[in-house]
């Protein structure tokens, strides 16, 4: 990969949700990713709020173990460049986009509300963190993929025994929705039959907002 196609709009790299593992690798590199007691160390002393989501965020609800490719924790999108300053110098931000990988520094401070940062120590070294931005409507919560749906922060995330933030595990499973890889369907089978009814009845709505054909309608 030049530089230019890492920073140039006009040579778009392939999105990397859409990869294979071995593809992925080639476009953009391997992963070394953190685990919840080690990214707690790596976001000490950064004074915004963040949460863990996606898989580990399941994992902690369940107590049902699965091996994780990578970490991801969120911010808010209006936190986006108190967390560039915070990594810089001793981390190498870069901002994933559909279109883009490029780097996250004075050059290119602005990001889309609804892409991420992916974190990494230099060229030569693998990824360990991917932050999606969550938008923030007026400090509160807002769901990238729920028309409407916002809260405050409390609401849509849990704290943990360990001290740590995770995101609601009916808003965790919604975000899999679609069940497109094995991982997705792992953590259904797993969360599904431990909601309560009101984590069951807010997921069958939020779910049949975006998808009215969909199986889990059923079951829910």
């Amino acid at each position: 990969m030049t530089a230019q196609a890492a920073t140039d709009k006009s040579a778009p790299l392939p999105n990397a949700g859409h990869l294979p593992p071995e593809a992925f690798h080639r476009w953009y590199g391997g992963w070394d990713p953190l685990d919840p007691a080690s990214v707690a160390h790596f976001m000490r002393g950064f004074d915004r709020p963040w949460w863990i989501i996606g898989g580990w965020s399941i994992e902690k609800w369940t107590g049902v173990s699965r091996a994780h490719e990578d970490m991801d924790v969120s911010i808010f999108a209006s936190d986006a460049e108190a967390f560039r300053l915070f990594l810089a110098g001793r981390w190498t931000p870069w901002n994933m986009d559909d279109g883009w990988l490029r780097p996250f520094d004075h050059r290119f401070r602005d990001v889309r509300r609804d892409s991420s940062v992916w974190v990494r120590k230099d060229a030569q070294s693998a990824w360990v963190l991917d932050v999606p931005l969550t938008p923030d409507e007026g400090g509160k919560w807002t769901n990238k993929k729920l028309p409407g749906h916002t809260a405050p922060l409390d609401g849509a995330t849990w704290v943990a025994d360990d001290g740590l933030r995770y995101l609601r595990p009916e808003i965790a499973l919604f975000m899999k929705h679609q069940q497109v890889r094995e991982k997705d369907r792992a953590d259904a089978e797993a969360l599904l039959p431990r909601f309560d009814q009101q984590q069951r009845q807010w997921l069958r709505r939020a779910v049949a907002q975006v998808q009215p054909d969909h199986p889990w309608l059923e079951t829910l």
